[in-house]
């Protein structure tokens, strides 16, 4: 077992607090994290997966059980299932953004809009990752499972993940357990190909995002190099030179409400809406059919509001602190909780529920955290 001596999680993860573990392994072959993660299990001790790291708010104290670091890397080409794609299964481990840079050499779409974004390729979908309009559920078409207590990995298609906004059955919520308590071994996903010369860009956002007019052509290289410029505008690409990075990315969501609480929300409060409900079905009884077929129902779209907008107007700006904390609003981005140097997971919690608590005051609304909480309470 590749047992290595405990350091501390704030060496590891991204918002830089943090503990050390009793124990750390890091597996680098699916069969060493196969043999990790059935040994905790069977050893009924309490566990960690840690991939990059990016999505963890740690506390301070130390673990008491094993963290299992996924070191896992590879690309792999299988046969596809459709004309015009390609089929790409891809190691837990491996880095997200050198997955998606690959996907763009070889003119692959679908995950170019998502350059850029901190982490493994095995925690993407737990979260359903996004950017721009682009989400893992667009493309993911399977992901390997071990599910907790079992020893027998088994392949799981996207459909029976619940992947929706920021979510998946995998995820655990602020809050509350995972619907399924698994790891994610490997993940398949389907991507069309394009090739590598101007390619029309898809959806509202992206165009919108990049400064482009209806039925502009650019390449996939090109829109990925113009979404790591606006990231690194935003202090969203690490770099140990700038403190702004030093942070879990966004730590609030953005907020899914009802369409009519979102109208009690100021006009200026940027807002997305979610595709509504429509009734697919209209069952009519073959006795009362008068030859009428009435219109499908649908009910009233939720909405998308933007957080970061929220905690603007909610009276706090870019670099925001409490006295004398090292825990600060990002200076480039208000959605961002960043450690400043040295910043204890109390003082960034802290912060984090005085942000909670002056939008509640102003808009009637409780952010939720984005990241994973371990041993931290909001």
């Amino acid at each position: 077992m590749p047992h290595v001596s405990p350091r501390p999680l704030a060496e590891l993860t991204t918002l830089r607090t943090g503990g050390a573990p009793t124990a750390l392994i890091e597996a680098r072959t699916r069969d060493e994290l196969i043999d990790a993660l059935t040994d905790a299990w069977d050893a009924y001790e309490p566990w960690l997966v840690l991939g990059g790291g990016s999505n963890l708010f740690v506390a301070d104290e130390p673990f008491d059980g094993t963290v299992i670091r996924v070191l896992t890397e590879g690309i792999e080409h299988v046969p596809a299932t459709r004309p015009g794609f390609a089929r790409l299964r891809v190691a837990a481990g491996h880095s997200w953004d050198d997955f998606v840079e690959a996907c763009v050499q070889e003119g692959l779409a679908g995950v170019a809009a998502m350059s850029g974004i901190p982490g493994t390729v095995g925690a993407a979908p737990v979260q359903n990752v996004g950017a721009y309009g682009q989400e893992i559920v667009q493309t993911l078409a399977e992901v390997e499972l071990l599910d907790e207590r079992a020893h027998t990995p088994v392949a799981v298609p996207a459909s029976e993940l619940g992947l929706g906004f920021r979510t998946s059955v995998l995820k655990q919520h602020y809050g509350s357990v995972p619907v399924r308590s698994a790891v994610i071994l490997s993940v398949t996903f389907e991507l069309p190909i394009v090739g590598t010369g101007p390619v029309p860009v898809h959806g509202e956002q992206l165009r919108r995002a990049l400064g482009l007019d209806e039925g502009a052509e650019v390449s996939l290289a090109e829109i990925r190099e113009r979404v790591l410029g606006i990231r690194a505008g935003k202090g969203m690409l690490l770099d140990d030179a700038d403190p702004d990075t030093y942070s879990a990315g966004s730590f609030f969501q953005n907020a899914i409400v009802s369409a009519s609480f979102a109208r009690t929300l100021p006009d200026a409060c940027p807002r997305w809406p979610v595709h509504p409900d429509i009734d697919p079905m209209t069952v009519i009884p073959l006795a009362r059919f008068d030859g009428r077929v009435p219109p499908p129902r649908t009910t009233e779209s939720d909405v998308k509001v933007s957080a970061a907008w929220l905690i603007e107007h909610a009276g706090l700006r870019k670099g925001f602190a409490l006295p004398r904390s090292r825990a600060s609003l990002s200076t480039k981005h208000a959605l961002a909780l960043t450690n400043r140097g040295r910043a204890t997971a109390a003082e960034l919690a802290e912060l984090a529920r005085f942000v909670q608590g002056r939008v509640q005051s102003e808009f009637g609304l409780i952010l939720q955290p984005e990241p994973v909480l371990v041993g931290v309470e909001l």
